[in-house]
């Protein structure tokens, strides 16, 4: 949440009448005791608000009630970028999270917005494809580890192993990826850093009762760079594939990945390089590109793709073979002989 909007939430608050304190405006918007302090002073000295506080109300008041924050102008840009948030949150985080969103709209009715935010929904749809549902109880408390680095106890569903295993981690950062959430965290399992997705985690526990020291060495950024989609694999190796002249435009408009390299072949191919670890999760990529992508290096990723393509290969032949010989059955059958 920017300033702006913490500004108008706690304008709202305050003129409802109720004398919040600065302990209720922590709780609402999840800041320090600190970053309050500084809103009420630019509320009072930079914006010359009649703010107040009530000794018998143990709260904050406008002393002229009638007093409303400057007007300020919204453009198209700012508006647009806003509603995208609110359609986002609720196609990848749920309605839980949209409904604060909306509120801070309607809030801004009162205000000066040079466009009409209804005109961008009618001609603005979202196909977010396939998202994986994540409790809202469960982000709102990785992000009170984060910022309070609190441990989280967790039980946790390995996909590549369907198990389940209690760990303990450090919680350090959210990142979003391909419609899934995933923390970045210290493991006291495999003590090391490692992702998780947060769908997969089934149960878990604040630890509040203690804090962890965060590495000051740790960088999401440098962490996710070497990444592939949502998999950070392991050391980094120069990853190539070349790509057909039918599929290459496609890969040429995209950034894929912050390393990447592009070098054209003479027949309108490309070769696509870039510096991941992420073998897997790029197996899986190339493998949806079928006959029109071939895999240069390294030589640990093209044995990966070739037997999985020989492996699907088999189960095509297995079941060509199995209707070949039924369809014979059925026309000796019909034949009677």
């Amino acid at each position: 949440m920017t300033r702006i909007e913490r500004l108008i939430g706690i304008d709202t608050m305050i003129r409802s009448g109720r004398y919040p304190s600065v302990a209720d405006f922590c709780q609402r918007f999840e800041v320090s005791e600190r970053a309050i302090y500084q809103d009420l002073a630019y509320l009072r000295e930079r914006i010359n608000a009649p703010l107040a506080y009530s000794r018998q109300h143990r709260g904050y008041y406008y002393r002229n009630p009638t007093w409303v924050l400057p007007a300020f102008q919204i453009g198209e840009g700012e508006l647009l970028s806003f509603l995208l948030s609110i359609e986002l949150s609720q196609r990848y985080l749920g309605t839980v999270f949209v409904a604060p969103l909306r509120n801070l709209l309607n809030q801004l009715q009162n205000y000066q917005i040079s466009i009409n935010p209804n005109d961008f929904l009618t001609h603005l749809t979202f196909q977010p494809g396939a998202v994986a549902p994540v409790d809202p109880a469960l982000l709102h408390d990785v992000n009170v580890c984060i910022r309070e680095q609190y441990p989280l106890a967790i039980t946790y569903f390995t996909a590549s192993r369907r198990e389940y295993r209690d760990r303990v981690i450090e919680p350090y950062h959210l990142y979003f990826a391909r419609g899934d959430l995933y923390v970045i965290a210290y493991d006291h399992l495999r003590r090391e850093f490692r992702q998780f997705a947060l769908c997969r985690i089934k149960r878990w526990q604040v630890q509040s009762q203690q804090r962890f020291q965060r590495d000051p060495t740790f960088d999401a950024a440098a962490y996710l760079r070497h990444a592939f989609v949502s998999e950070v694999g392991g050391r980094p190796v120069t990853v190539a594939v070349a790509f057909d002249r039918d599929q290459a435009p496609y890969i040429r408009e995209r950034q894929w990945h912050p390393t990447q390299r592009i070098e054209e072949l003479p027949d309108g191919g490309l070769i696509l390089r870039f510096e991941s670890g992420a073998l897997g999760e790029i197996k899986r990529w190339v493998l949806g590109y079928g006959s029109q992508a071939r895999v240069l290096a390294p030589p640990e990723l093209v044995q990966m793709v070739a037997a999985e393509l020989q492996q699907a290969a088999a189960q095509y032949t297995l079941d060509c073979n199995y209707n070949a010989g039924r369809t014979a059955i059925l026309q000796i059958s019909d034949d009677g002989s």
